[in-house]
C-alpha cells in the first residue's frame, strides 16, 4: 500500500539551501527500512496519543491499516485522557516509543531528556521534499536549529459564532457596522474590527433570557490575542522571557482599549452562569452568542441538533493577532527501535494518514496539503469557513518555550481574574500583581549561601 507524504526537510525551512531538491509532485513509493541483508525481528512500537473516544478511534484506524500492511513492525496504541497525563508517563521512564506532544511541553521534553531529533531521521528515509508544512509550524518545533518533533496539529485560535445571535445581516438592515462575510467564495478570509465584534455582542445579547454575547477565557492565551492586535506584550522577551510584561506601558494601554468590552458584565457570561454550566455548554445551547476557541471543540458542536455556527478570526484592534495550539510527533530518545519508530513516524504524518484523521474534525492539520484538503474544509458541515484557521495562521504569534507552562497559568490566575470580572479594576495594580507573580515562576529567586558558609 502506497502512502503520499511531503515534507519540507529542517535545514530548508530555516533558509539552508538544499542541494537537489525538485519540488516536484511525484509521489514517493513507502518509507524505506533500516538497511540490512540480515533477517530483522519483527518490532513492537507504542504510539502515545491523547484525546475522547472518537479522536483515539481515528488513530486507530491509521494503526491498523500500518499493521495490514507492514511486516517489520507492528504498532499498539497507549491513550491517556489529556496530554498532561501523558507527558506524566514520559516523566515516569513509561515512554511509549513514538508519540503526540503539545508544543508547550518541548522545551520540558529536551530539559528532561525525552526526545530525540528527527530531521536526520527523516532525510535518511528519503522523505521527499516540496511546500507542504507552512514554515511557522516548522519552526514551532525546532530548537538549536533541529527538528525535534514533526508538526502535526496547527490550529490558530478564533472565534466562533451563533449565526442566529449573531446576526450580520439583519444588524446591517438596522446600519450597524457588520464585517463583510463572503459566501459563495469561502476562500476568501474574512475580517472584523474589534468595534464590529462589540456591536455583535451587543446586538446578541438578551441578559432578560440569560443570552450572553460572549465569552472570552480570563487566562493569558484568551488575552492574548487581544494584547497582542492593540500593540501589546504578553511577555517582557519573545524568547527567554523572566515576567509577565502587563505593567509595560503599551500593554496597560493595549489593556485600555480592550477591558471596558471583554469585562462588561451585560455582554458576558455571568458568574453564576458558569458556576452552572461551562461556556461551550451554553454556546451548544444557543445562549452565548460567540466563543473563541480551537478546532478541537467542532465534533463536540456539530450534533446538538439546534445549533448552526460558523467562525471568523479572531477580532482586529490595530493589527491581525491571533495564538495557536500546536501538536507534533516526537520519537523518544529511549526507545529500543528507533529505525522502526522513525519509518511508523513517515508513515504516520503522510498525507493519507493524516487525512484519515483530520476527517474525525478534531484537528486542524499541519500537512497544508490536507488543510487545504475536502478532509479538513468539509463543505457542506459547519463551520462553513473552515479556511479561516488556515488564513489564521500567519496572524499568529507563538509563546515563548517554558518548562512548565501550567505552573504560569496557576500563579498568575487570581489577578488575571480580577482584571477580566472587576468593573472598575485597579489597572497599575493588577497588571504589576500579574507581572511579580509570574516571576515566581520565570525567573525565581535563586538561594543564596547560608550565613554560616564561610568558604571561598
Amino acid at each position: 500500500m502506497r502512502r503520499s507524504w511531503v515534507v519540507v526537510p529542517l535545514l530548508l525551512a530555516l533558509g539552508a539551501a538544499v542541494a537537489g531538491c525538485d519540488g516536484g509532485d511525484a509521489e514517493p513509493g513507502p518509507a524505506r527500512p533500516s538497511s540490512s541483508s540480515a533477517p530483522v525481528k519483527k518490532a513492537h512500537l507504542t504510539l502515545g496519543v491523547w484525546g475522547g473516544d472518537n479522536e483515539i478511534e481515528a488513530y486507530q484506524g491509521v494503526v491498523d491499516t500500518y499493521n495490514a500492511y507492514n511486516d517489520e513492525a507492528t504498532v499498539k496504541i497507549k491513550s491517556y485522557p489529556t496530554h498532561e497525563d501523558l507527558m506524566a508517563a514520559l516523566s515516569s521512564g513509561k515512554a511509549p516509543d513514538v508519540f503526540l506532544t503539545d508544543r508547550d511541553d518541548l522545551s520540558a521534553l529536551e530539559t528532561n531528556d525525552l526526545n530525540q531529533p528527527i530531521g536526520g531521521l527523516l532525510d535518511d528515509r528519503g522523505v521527499d521534499f516540496g511546500d507542504g508544512y507552512s514554515r511557522p509550524a516548522l519552526e514551532a518545533f525546532s530548537q538549536d536549529r533541529q527538528l525535534q518533533c514533526m508538526p502535526y496539529g496547527i490550529s490558530p485560535m478564533v472565534m466562533y459564532f451563533n449565526p442566529a445571535l449573531v446576526d450580520f445581516q439583519a444588524m446591517a438592515d438596522k446600519g450597524l457596522d457588520v464585517p463583510t462575510i463572503d459566501y459563495k467564495d469561502l476562500t476568501k478570509k474574512p475580517t472584523w474590527t474589534f468595534a464590529q465584534f462589540q456591536a455583535a455582542a451587543e446586538y446578541a445579547s438578551r441578559p432578560r433570557r440569560g443570552i450572553a454575547g460572549f465569552y472570552i477565557a480570563p487566562t493569558l492565551r484568551g488575552l492574548a490575542p487581544f494584547i497582542y492586535s492593540a500593540g501589546g506584550s504578553v511577555f517582557n522577551d519573545d524568547d527567554t522571557p523572566t515576567s509577565l510584561a502587563f505593567s509595560s506601558d503599551d500593554t496597560k494601554s493595549a489593556l485600555e482599549q480592550v477591558l471596558p468590552v471583554l469585562r462588561d458584565p451585560k455582554l458576558t457570561l455571568s458568574t453564576e452562569q458558569l458556576a452552572e454550566k461551562t461556556p461551550l455548554e451554553w454556546f451548544r445551547e444557543g445562549k452565548l452568542g460567540m466563543i473563541a476557541g480551537f478546532r478541537d471543540v467542532v465534533p463536540q458542536l456539530r450534533p446538538t441538533g439546534v445549533l448552526d455556527f460558523d467562525v471568523l478570526p479572531m477580532p482586529v484592534v490595530d493589527s491581525a493577532a491571533t495564538v495557536g495550539s500546536l501538536t507534533g510527533v516526537c520519537i523518544s530518545k529511549h526507545t529500543p527501535s528507533v529505525g522502526p519508530a522513525a519509518d511508523f513516524m513517515v508513515d504516520f504524518i503522510s498525507t493519507d494518514s493524516v487525512s484519515a484523521v483530520t476527517q474525525a474534525g478534531y484537528l486542524a492539520p499541519a500537512n497544508t496539503n490536507v488543510a487545504l484538503s475536502d478532509a479538513f474544509l468539509q463543505k457542506g458541515r459547519a463551520p462553513v469557513h473552515s479556511a479561516v484557521s488556515n488564513n489564521s495562521i500567519k496572524s499568529m504569534r507563538l509563546f515563548p518555550l517554558l518548562d512548565d507552562y501550567g505552573a504560569l497559568d496557576e500563579a498568575v490566575a487570581d489577578p488575571l481574574k480580577e482584571l477580566m470580572t472587576d468593573e472598575v479594576p485597579d489597572l497599575d495594580a493588577l497588571t504589576e500583581a500579574i507581572d511579580t507573580a509570574s516571576q515566581t515562576v520565570l525567573a525565581p529567586p535563586t538561594e543564596s549561601p547560608s550565613a554560616g558558609d564561610t568558604s571561598d
